[in-house]
């Protein structure tokens, strides 16, 4: 470990609420390295009292980028999900109900008639409505 990694301190840096029809229905904890400048997430589901798939601060694998896929078919808190996107590919992940999604990532960003995303970094202390795609960065 370098002596820049052990001075290094993760600071909380902010949130990114989910709503759906003008009610929040869970968030996106962010937090920062101070030197590195990597994010580390965690989700939190309104009413879901279950440990979250990333425990403590996971590192994201490099060239990928967190970020927030929505289904366009499930309503409420199943409807959202944290996720680790790569530039381009076929990405596979387990949505809230467990049940196994492929999509087509394009320029980090899914491109799938059922689902949506959008990333974490450009919208760090925002509200997103996930009932309008037009209003993420």
């Amino acid at each position: 470990m370098s002596e820049s990694e052990s001075n290094d301190k993760i600071v909380y840096f902010g949130v990114i609420n989910i709503n759906e029809n003008q009610k929040t229905i869970g968030a996106v904890d962010i937090w920062r390295s101070a030197i590195t400048k990597e994010l580390f997430c965690e989700e939190k589901r309104l009413g879901i009292l279950d440990i979250v798939e990333f425990i403590g601060m996971p590192k994201i694998e490099e060239g990928k980028k967190w970020a927030v896929a929505i289904s366009r078919k499930i309503d409420g808190k199943n409807r959202w999900k944290l996720i680790k996107l790569m530039n381009h590919g076929k990405l596979e992940f387990l949505d809230p109900e467990d049940k196994t999604v492929t999509v087509t990532i394009e320029d980090f960003r899914i491109i799938d008639p059922e689902w949506w995303s959008f990333l974490v970094e450009k919208n760090v202390n925002r509200s997103i409505e996930i009932t309008e795609e037009s209003n993420v960065r």
